[in-house]
């Protein structure tokens, strides 16, 4: 009898214990939703201030075109200041390493990378290392790289295609921008350079490029 007492509260306790467990993840699920559809009505508030139309169905983040810009100008920024301290005798090359952590998304996955310079088996940068010697050189697994931030620069400036953003294709947590940069070196002589970059917003929330594309504009051979 006792026995059977003792066997029939143990029932019941689990049976409460189980109700219980479920309430509260039904409860947790609500409060998630709730936050879910907090966040979905900020990001749908962006896309609409933003008039975008190509954005991946749930997206919980979108990239503005302050951000964009903001991300090309600290590019821009970037590639002066590794030809600045290396004519002061600074640490650039832990600066340019640093920048490639930051800018780019080597440390948390792809990259692709084609830099202005580059050709044959070497056209391709997709680590971190092929992108350093790009921009520093002094890597002897990339002879050919003199150090393409060591001009120096000392002033750069990209410009998007059209007007009004229209350079800038944003598709939630991904954007993706199409134009020139300016660079200027000591001489004063200014040289354009043709540039695709894309952007993930990580969840940190900084955009990082993911694909660099870079190349001299055409020039076709005049009779």
């Amino acid at each position: 009898m006792i026995q059977k007492k003792w066997m029939l509260g143990l029932l019941l306790f689990s049976a409460v214990t189980f109700t219980a467990c479920e309430q509260a993840k039904q409860q947790a699920q609500e409060q998630a939703n709730q936050v879910m559809n907090r966040t979905n009505d900020e990001v749908q508030k962006v896309i609409n201030d933003l008039g975008l139309v190509y954005v991946e169905e749930g997206a919980q983040t979108v990239i503005t075109y302050d951000e964009v810009n903001a991300a090309q100008q600290a590019w821009c920024n970037a590639l002066v200041k590794i030809g600045e301290l290396k004519e002061s005798g600074g640490d650039y090359k832990a600066y340019a390493n640093e920048v490639l952590s930051t800018a780019y998304n080597y440390d948390s996955g792809k990259v692709f990378f084609k830099p202005t310079l580059a050709y044959g088996d070497q056209t391709f940068r997709n680590d971190k290392k092929g992108a350093l010697a790009y921009f520093v050189g002094g890597d002897p697994d990339y002879p050919n790289d003199k150090g393409f931030a060591l001009a120096p620069w000392v002033k750069a400036r990209y410009d998007n295609a059209g007007a009004n953003n229209e350079g800038i294709q944003i598709y939630g947590s991904i954007a993706i921008t199409m134009g020139n940069v300016w660079v200027t070196g000591k001489d004063g002589k200014e040289v354009m350079v043709d540039k695709t970059f894309v952007f993930k917003k990580g969840k940190d929330g900084k955009l990082r490029i993911i694909v660099h594309k870079s190349a001299l504009p055409f020039s076709p051979t005049t009779k």
